[in-house]
């Protein structure tokens, strides 16, 4: 439930942002550099009945969900290592979050060339070259002007260190170097628009592109681009990465160890080519679109892809009472040979290591490796049936190939941690320990987990009653689908290699607070870590504000499906 919300929460905070699809970003790809790497672009918040109709909208805007959004913004505000006079009130919160209205356009430029490092001499080693930051930002601060400058003000005093300022003139225009022990920014206001960046030749760049001046070459007329061009038309949110690049993103790439390159050479990372989609609006439905395309054949990342089913053995579990569903597959075997191929081309002690352990792993196990994944079909996820989420009602499932050679290998693996094991009919019930074992003098078993080994599944739960209630639905015959499930599933490719449905209008909500504040509370006493701590409050702190009754107000399903094609992996995802 956690997750869910927290994925309602980010959705929220990005169509809150979102406009139709005529407004103007303060930069578009046309605008852009050829050599962009990276792009995100707002168009700034709905008005009208874009936003009236919409249900997410309508959730954000609704009054019994003000104390969530409040303490939504204050956690993204907020620093545990701030001092207490640098934290905003939540009235300046609430003002500042009103800074979403506009547009503004965020993105990385890599270098033009790379700055070699200064040689090594006898007396002078070796120095190295500066690490690029190639970030930038551009807001339209249209109407926000006193409202910017004073969150900018906030944000160069609030900290314990004064940072160092000096006025300079960049491309024609006043701007301001803002210097600290962590970095440099500048910053400019300039006519409309705020612009920042981290590199004075970025900072410049942008600031020549934005007055048009000197503009040489566009992103919009790069090969990337154009590949990714339908996932970006008519987006309100639209993302935009060239996938080869993050290794510039994470590094210099000139520079990097032999090691590192050869890594890279055996991913074929070059093969994928870009990460793009956008986020829109159609009346009370919300979606996201997008895709990973490149190079599918053989031989690179897309190999962990499955090709997809059009009847996945998991479906024979569901019923018109399943609430939440989802599958993903993956091919195993695509995994296992695109890591060999890394670790064998990364150097040759991390190539025999990985030798080592593998052939270690295929003693323990009794069957080598490739042998034991094709046990699997690479099919992966979980159910849940119970209105209020309850976690022991919750089923995980992942699909099989040979059922005998199945038990045989999780025999070898679980020999000392199995309780007791079952025959009924064509399943076999398995109970284990997750702690303590058989083979431990003197040491109780507890921490009980119930495993099902059915023809063609391997399904798991924390109680046997799950398991055995949804495999005596699941032998009744034909799936008797939820009637939304199905009519969602029509909409895409027949053969998927994953597909998402949560019925959020079946759901307890008051139940699945109370759930979701017990789990936040048990957790937290368990932790030791003070920044899981500090966020399982703050989300213990929401639900508790909240009106559980806000949700089923405005939301009514989420969907999603994702599929491989020639082009490369593709998904789309709905919410109304």
């Amino acid at each position: 439930m956690r997750k869910l919300c927290l994925f309602l929460l980010f959705a929220l905070l990005l169509v809150s942002s979102a406009s139709p699809a005529a407004a103007q970003a303060p930069l578009e790809p046309q605008q852009l550099p050829a050599r962009t790497a990276f792009y995100l672009i707002w168009r700034g918040s709905p008005t009208g009945e874009a936003r009236k109709s919409n249900a997410l909208l309508g959730l954000w805007d609704d009054p019994d969900f003000a104390p969530v959004r409040t303490a939504m913004v204050e956690a993204l505000m907020n620093d545990s290592k701030q001092q207490k006079k640098s934290v905003p009130t939540r009235e300046e919160i609430s003002e500042y979050a009103t800074l979403l209205d506009n547009s503004f356009t965020f993105g990385y430029l890599p270098p033009r060339e790379k700055t070699p490092a200064k040689a090594a001499t006898a007396s002078v080693p070796a120095a190295k070259a500066p690490v690029w930051n190639g970030m930038f930002l551009v807001y339209d601060r249209s109407g926000k002007e006193t409202l910017l400058s004073k969150a900018v003000l906030r944000m160069r005093t609030g900290g314990t260190e004064m940072p160092k300022l000096t006025e300079l003139t960049v491309a024609g225009v006043p701007a301001l170097k803002i210097e600290r022990k962590s970095g440099t920014t500048y910053w400019s206001e300039t006519g409309k628009y705020a612009v920042s960046a981290s590199e004075e030749s970025v900072f410049e760049e942008i600031l020549k592109r934005l007055s048009g001046k000197g503009v040489v070459g566009s992103l919009a007329d790069s090969e990337a681009y154009r590949e990714a061009q339908p996932l970006l038309a008519g987006g309100m949110v639209e993302f935009f990465l060239r996938v080869p690049q993050l290794k510039e993103l994470a590094g210099d790439s000139e520079n990097a160890p032999p090691a590192v390159k050869a890594l890279w050479s055996a991913i074929r990372l070059d093969a994928i080519h870009v990460f793009a989609g956008h986020i829109s609006l159609d009346g009370a439905r919300t979606r996201l679109q997008g895709a990973i395309l490149g190079n599918t054949a053989e031989g690179s990342l897309f190999d962990i892809w499955g090709e997809g089913e059009a009847q996945p053995a998991s479906l024979a579990c569901l019923t018109p009472d399943t609430i939440y569903y989802h599958e993903s597959q993956f091919s195993l075997p695509g995994i296992y040979h695109a890591l060999k191929r890394a670790l064998a081309q990364s150097g040759s002690n991390t190539g025999a290591m990985a030798s080592t352990l593998e052939n270690m792993a295929q003693t323990r196990i009794g069957m080598p490796l490739p042998d034991a994944l094709a046990l699997t079909t690479g099919e992966f996820g979980s159910l849940e049936s119970s209105p209020a989420l309850n976690p022991d009602k919750k089923v995980y499932f992942a699909g099989i190939n040979n059922k005998p050679e199945t038990l045989k290998l999780m025999r070898t693996i679980l020999s000392d941690r199995i309780i007791s094991e079952r025959n009924d009919g064509n399943v076999t019930y398995l109970k284990i320990s997750l702690k303590g074992n058989q083979g431990s003098t003197g040491v109780a078993q507890w921490g009980f987990y119930h495993l099902a080994v059915t023809p063609n599944l391997l399904l798991g739960a924390t109680k046997s009653d799950t398991l055995r209630t949804t495999l005596s639905q699941a032998s009744a015959g034909d799936p008797a689908l939820p009637k939304n499930l199905q009519a969602a599933r029509a909409k895409f490719p027949v053969r998927l290699n994953g597909f998402s449905y949560f019925d959020f209008q079946r759901l307890d909500w008051k139940a699945v607070k109370q759930q979701s504040i017990s789990q936040a509370t048990s957790k937290a006493k368990e932790t030791k870590d003070v920044d899981a701590e500090r966020m399982t409050k703050q989300i213990n702190d929401w639900f508790q504000t909240l009106n559980p009754e806000v949700f089923p107000r405005h939301l009514h399903s989420l969907t999603g499906a994702s599929w491989k094609d020639a082009a490369g992996v593709h998904f789309d995802e709905w919410v109304d």
